[in-house]
């Protein structure tokens, strides 16, 4: 079942860090407005499933690399109780939008085949930022997606 959370819940607008794996190369689609979606696949509600919302601004970082760009958030689209099938159709229906070549769909299918829950933010307004680091202390040293209400609070 998905819902659409394309409405703000409240005036609050929530920051999230976005942690990237640099070699799928995904953080320059988003710079360049290729890829206008940021998914994120799980088998159990984890972070970002619902705390992410129209508004919010999305910082991007690769994996032990700085923030490096940034987006807004324009829909949220979360899709629960996903089988094999349900996941093929996502992949296909939304894969170009998220930055994903149609020769990457299997092997991003056999890597979120397990999931369960799916996450689709739609982005807008992608820009690059002027690098900076942040202190990921107290959200787990593999985290790939810290929410904060200012990015000020773990900047470095």
């Amino acid at each position: 079942m998905a819902s659409a959370s394309g409405a703000s819940y409240n005036c609050f607008m929530t920051t999230h860090v976005a942690i990237m794996k640099k070699s799928w190369g995904m953080i320059p689609k988003i710079i360049s407005g290729e890829k206008k979606i940021e998914s994120r696949w799980s088998v159990r509600k984890s972070i970002p499933w619902g705390r992410v919302k129209k508004g919010d601004t999305i910082y991007f970082k690769n994996s032990g690399g700085s923030i490096s760009a940034k987006a807004k958030v324009s829909k949220v689209i979360e899709i629960e109780n996903l089988n094999a099938i349900e996941i093929k159709n996502i992949l296909t229906k939304f894969g170009h939008s998220d930055g994903i070549a149609i020769t990457d769909y299997e092997s991003v299918y056999n890597r979120v085949r397990n999931a369960k829950y799916c996450l689709l933010i739609y982005l807008k307004s992608p820009q690059k930022t002027k690098p900076f680091n942040i202190n990921k202390k107290g959200y787990g040293a593999m985290s790939a997606w810290i929410s904060v209400k200012q990015i000020q609070t773990i900047k470095i």
